[in-house]
């Protein structure tokens, strides 16, 4: 049975999913990691969620707020092992919804042009391209999101 859980980041489940994560960056942003993990911590993030596959975590996703009107989808991530099956799809449309329910009307996001897969469910899912938000503004592997709620 699988479910859509509400975390603090501080959940082990998130933790350990949030660090596969960055261990995966690691190797896709090569020399520009370090620039890019001093935007993602994750210490402080309220709004997270866990997708859970007969108990175990197999998704993760996570927003903060960015202004009064847009949150900031953060930490997306799927284990390789359930990739390619609508999870990172379920999780976004759950962030975005909950994003909703407490009043945001705008979601953005960034991810890197060595990130076709997320590139991909992004524009799958609505979201539009737009100019590098900050504090992105001039990063060229940056790739800047953003889709009404």
């Amino acid at each position: 049975m699988a479910a859509v859980i509400r975390v603090a980041s501080q959940d082990p489940r998130f933790a350990t999913l949030v660090a596969a994560l960055d261990a995966d960056l690691a190797v896709k942003d090569g020399d520009d990691h370090a620039f890019y993990n001093q935007f993602n911590s994750s210490a402080a993030l309220t709004h997270c969620l866990i997708y859970q596959i007969e108990g175990q975590a197999a998704a993760c996703g996570a927003f903060k707020p960015y202004d009064k009107q847009t949150v900031e989808i953060k930490r997306m991530y799927t284990h390789k092992d359930f990739r390619e099956s609508g999870i990172a799809t379920a999780i976004l449309k759950h962030l975005e919804g909950w994003a909703k329910e407490l009043g945001y009307k705008r979601c953005v996001l960034e991810t890197g042009k060595r990130q076709p897969e997320a590139i991909g469910l992004y524009l799958k899912n609505g979201y539009n391209i737009t100019a590098n938000y900050a504090p992105y503004i001039g990063v060229s592997n940056s790739v800047c999101f953003e889709k009404r709620i």
